[in-house]
């Protein structure tokens, strides 16, 4: 491999100073009519007469009549970069869709929000529609190498005709088709290595460590009266330190003198430095990726076909995904009346899946936790008690330590790289992934288009438990899952299109089913029989068996009307009518529906003569969507739970009281705009305002214990929301000749969330570290208030509660003409900002030198704040065998000392620890998200050797970013919190893509 790239840099270096021949490539979803961008021989490329057609709900339309908010994204900004999740080019690339990063987990999807918040209880996530319809499976199964454009729906003008799925906005995807009369072979390929992004938080050594414990004893023992003098305290935690606490003693040293009155023995030396339990779980990880595709036609039938193969290895151990998919796509003139065509994606995908830090934040078998809080002093393998030496079974297999000498913070009796190691998580996916229309043209305005989509995922996942050590000793366990999705949607639609000289008319009718199957089985055994075998047969005692079918019905009937006359005054309406099975037959319907208006002021005369404006249109548009997208397929009807039997009598438990009136969450929508270009569109953008208000939220409303309803709780439409913000966009072709271009790029977005209705009786909702109330977002946090460290005696401060604000006693006192508490059970709550920052989005820049281009993007993030509770972790004033963070060597030892970390202190800790505004941190950050290098070979040269295109790349994600503290990752979660996960990968390939 690497002889061939060397041959390929003497290609380059060859050829560099040769003429560039330029060949602009467009498929499926962006496409031109009219006279095309050229490659001149003079100093500037040109532009003119060029009409941009961007895919719209079913169908597609003219930018510049567009009245709805559309962002898309072509195959170029996709192309060359190494993603395995097709959602992840969507990070930076529109304003007003915020983007919580996928985990390092090889084929994660990150979490997407357009335009703010759409709900407090159901789903958020927007509509994905692939082809033109609605697809529910991962969207790692579909190649990003096949996608031609992706567009970001973002106002009611835009998404109503998608109507009860549509409140959150859509995406749609649309992937590549054949061109007529050009045949052409891709190949291209890519190999790199993957590494951890986010770098670790920063931990004291061992060397630090034993002090800093021995002083958090010492200072309990003091502060308790146990000890009446320092001299005594010290002998205690000298004494104490390794018996009592930390049970490990990693230097040659006797246990009592390792560290005497604070000090470490100094002639104390490890006795072995296997200390660092992340070496042992994260290596660099490996991603090759191979896509083939052959595309073509003639004046009738057009074709493409490709198959794609990727391989990534995450950076953890035991973590990868493995994909290999094909696609054919074929479109047929059959008639001059009638049109036909086939798209169909098979994609078997697997992978080792590492474990769920986010579900499983505290557990005992999560990597990312026990590896980051492991204090310093624990190695993870067995060492000979004589000689210190590293131990091996027979086999020569490394023997680790099963934790019996640990302390209580350092998961004793446990060991997450054996049990990492030992147990297995498996998934196999397979996915089908169709669709296939005809068309039928009664006359040259009046079409007929009926698109019938087939989806089907198979899934299984094997998950195995260990029988040496862990949750399933000593005997074993195994969980085999399974589930089935398949969806099918059939529409027709009618669409009458004409023109009477400046008046243009575009008329959309059509009818859609859609259905959704859900089939899930799971089987848990104990009991493994033989080594190496994780079928259930191989395991004794079923303990849990069962399994689910769901069903889910929509229906729609929806219309649209566009209208312009001249390009200059612009009309658009639409509307759909929804049923949804989720809802009683009394309340599924309902309808949705939008009005929008533009004015291209460009065509006006008072313009037209303007040269140096090219676009000048306002837009505005209002409409209402709605949401059902929850957990539950049967909100209106009360459930009862089977499986509760008592041996061969059969159980069954009252589970859910349903509101049969209960329906969709609505959302009415406010959008104004404008668009412009300047200079031949070197200047293009947009500033745009949106307000989204959501209805009827679902609110679990209490209710009595008496009522004898499992959680005391009904689900019900009772509260209002609004989200609303600006968002602009600017592009500029700072230079744009033709053997050099330079443009830069940027958006930002703003976010203001609002509840403005509550449940009847209820003024706040209290949900961890945020309270829920009128007048205040979702994510605004609602915590004790730190005050800080007293410089008289190292305590922890707060803010004292209203209710103990006029009381006196020893726990609370007056601090610089302040009234604070030492105890945590006294102080004050109160909001203390909040997870929305205050601006957010990306800014990039392309240069292009001749065959050579470099682009790159970055995105940002100011305001907002994250309550950092993995760095709370490692600053507790009082561990028992779990790591510090090094700002702990910050902490106050002496009277007057200004500090903001409390004295170390056995008997405090719990108010030093306890949830504050002490851990909220700014969210603020710069990310360099994502960078390509590439290289074009003379097409003069290529063409001896049968090429028509020849690029060489190196491409980058995740590559570098900056935070307000070391380990931090502020875009983990949109809510702010911060849990032990599998931070995000940073991967960096090379590569090439060649044409025939």
């Amino acid at each position: 491999m690497l002889k061939l790239f060397n041959i390929f840099a003497v290609l380059i270096n060859k050829n560099f100073d040769m003429n560039v021949k330029l060949k602009v490539l467009s498929a499926g979803v962006l496409f031109f009519t009219g006279q095309a961008l050229m490659a001149q021989k003079t100093d500037t490329a040109k532009v003119s007469n060029i009409e941009e057609v961007v895919v719209v709900a079913y169908g597609t339309q003219k930018k510049e009549t567009l009245v709805g908010s559309n962002t898309q994204i072509s195959a170029s900004q996709i192309a060359d970069r190494p993603i395995s999740n097709v959602l992840q080019a969507i990070d930076g690339a529109s304003p007003g869709v915020k983007i919580s990063t996928s985990t390092g987990q090889p084929g994660s999807s990150p979490s997407i929000q357009i335009r703010g918040i759409g709900s407090y209880n159901i789903s958020t996530a927007p509509l994905y529609i692939v082809d033109g319809v609605i697809y529910t499976g991962s969207l790692n199964a579909i190649n990003p190498d096949d996608i031609s454009s992706m567009n970001i729906l973002k106002d009611a003008a835009s998404t109503s005709l998608y109507g009860s799925s549509a409140a959150n906005g859509v995406v749609l995807i649309t992937t590549k088709k054949g061109r007529r009369n050009s045949n052409t072979l891709n190949f291209g390929m890519s190999t790199g290595y993957v590494s951890r992004s986010i770098p670790e938080y920063d931990r004291v050594n061992a060397y630090q460590y034993y002090p800093l414990v021995w002083e958090s004893i010492r200072n309990g023992r003091l502060t308790t009266g146990a000890s009446t003098t320092v001299a005594a305290a010290n002998a205690y935690a000298s004494a104490n330190l390794i018996s009592d606490v930390l049970k490990t003693n990693v230097f040659n040293v006797a246990d009592g003198v390792l560290v005497t009155d604070g000090v470490l023995n100094p002639n104390a030396a490890l006795k072995y430095t296997d200390l660092d339990w992340q070496k042992a779980l994260i290596k660099s990880g490996f991603r090759q990726n191979y896509d083939l595709n052959y595309s073509g036609g003639s004046d009738k039938t057009t074709y493409y076909a490709s198959v794609g193969y990727t391989k990534e290895t995450g950076y953890i151990l035991k973590s990868d995904f493995e994909r290999f998919n094909a696609k054919v796509a074929v479109d047929s003139q059959v008639k001059n009346w009638l049109k036909v065509g086939v798209n169909l994606t098979g994609t078997s995908s697997n992978g080792n899946n590492s474990v769920d830090g986010a579900n499983n934040n505290s557990s005992y078998i999560n990597p990312y936790s026990w590896t980051r809080t492991m204090g310093p002093i624990y190695s993870p393998y067995a060492h000979d008690p004589i000689s210190n030496a590293t131990l091996y079974d027979a086999a020569g297999n490394v023997i680790y330590d099963a934790g019996s000498n640990r302390g209580v913070s350092a998961a004793a009796g446990r060991n997450v790289i054996w049990e990492t190691l030992l147990n297995r998580d498996i998934s196999k996916n397979y996915y089908i992934i169709s669709r296939s229309y005809a068309e039928i043209k009664f006359d040259k305005y009046l079409t007929l288009t009926t698109n019938v989509g087939y989806d089907i995922r198979n899934n299984k996942r094997n998950q195995y438990t260990n029988k040496l050590i862990g949750d399933a000793a000593p005997a074993g366990a195994a969980e085999i899952s399974t589930f089935t999705e398949q969806t099918l949607t059939w529409n027709q639609l009618l669409n009458y299109k004409r023109s009477f000289g400046s008046h243009s008319f575009d008329v959309l009718v059509g009818h859609e089913n859609y259905k959704y199957i859900y089939e899930y089985m799971d089987g848990y055994k104990q009991g493994q029989v033989a080594d190496n075998n994780y079928d259930l047969t191989n395991f004794v005692t079923t303990t849990s068996l069962t399994s689910q079918t769901d069903n889910y019905r929509k229906e729609g009937a929806f219309g649209r009307f566009n209208y312009d006359f001249a390009s200059k005054y612009i009309l658009s309406a639409s509307i759909r009518w929804d049923g949804s099975s989720r809802f009683a037959p009394d309340t599924r319907w309902n309808s949705f529906w939008s009005v929008g208006a533009g004015w291209r002021a460009k065509g006006e005369n008072f313009l037209k003569n303007v040269n140096f404006v090219d676009e000048l249109k306002i837009r505005g548009s209002y409409g209402e969507v709605g949401n059902d997208i929850a957990n539950n397929y049967y909100l209106y009807k009360s459930n009862y739970a089977l499986g509760y039997n008592n041996a061969n009598e059969a159980g069954i438990l009252f589970d859910l009281l349903a509101d049969p009136l209960v329906t969709w969450e609505a959302n009415r929508q406010y959008d104004a705009a404008i668009d412009f270009g300047f200079w031949n569109k070197r200047i293009t953008g947009t500033a745009e305002y949106y307000k989204r208000n959501t209805d009827g939220l679902l609110f679990a409303k209490p209710l009595p214990v008496s009522a004898g309803v499992p959680g005391s709780t009904i689900l019900q439409n009772l509260g209002n929301m609004y989200n609303q913000g600006y968002e602009f966009s600017l592009n500029v072709d700072v230079i744009r000749k033709s053997n050099f271009g330079w443009s830069i790029n940027g958006n930002a977005s703003t976010l203001k969330n609002r509840f403005t209705k509550l449940p009847d009786g209820q003024t706040e909702i209290i949900n961890g570290t945020k309270k829920i109330m009128v007048d205040h977002s979702i994510y605004d946090y609602w915590l004790r208030q730190w005050y800080g460290v007293d410089a008289a005696d190292g305590s922890p401060l707060f803010l004292v509660a209203d209710a103990y604000a006029n009381t006196t006693a020893s726990d609370i006192r007056t601090v610089n003409g302040t009234l604070v508490t030492t105890n945590y059970a006294k102080a004050k709550y109160d909001y203390s900002g909040t997870a929305i920052p205050d601006l957010f989005g990306s800014f990039g820049t392309t240069v292009r030198f001749k065959n050579l281009s470099f682009s790159t993007m970055f995105t940002y993030q100011i305001g907002g704040k994250t309550y950092d509770s993995n760095y709370a972790s490692l600053m507790s004033s009082y561990t028992q065998g779990g790591a510090l963070s090094t700002d702990i060597l910050n902490r106050w030892t002496t009277p007057g000392q200004i500090t903001d970390v409390p004295a170390l202190n056995s008997s405090t800790y719990t108010n030093s620890d306890v949830a504050s505004t002490r851990w909220l941190v700014k969210s603020d950050f710069i990310s360099w998200r994502q960078a390509t290098i590439s290289y074009n070979l003379n097409k003069d040269y290529i063409d001896q050797f049968g090429f028509t295109a020849f690029k060489l790349f190196l491409s980058g994600e995740n590559l570098w970013s900056k935070t307000a503290r070391k380990g931090l990752e502020p875009t983990q979660s949109f809510s702010g919190t911060t849990t032990n996960r599998y931070t995000p990968a940073r991967i960096i390939t090379i590569g090439l893509n060649v044409s025939f």
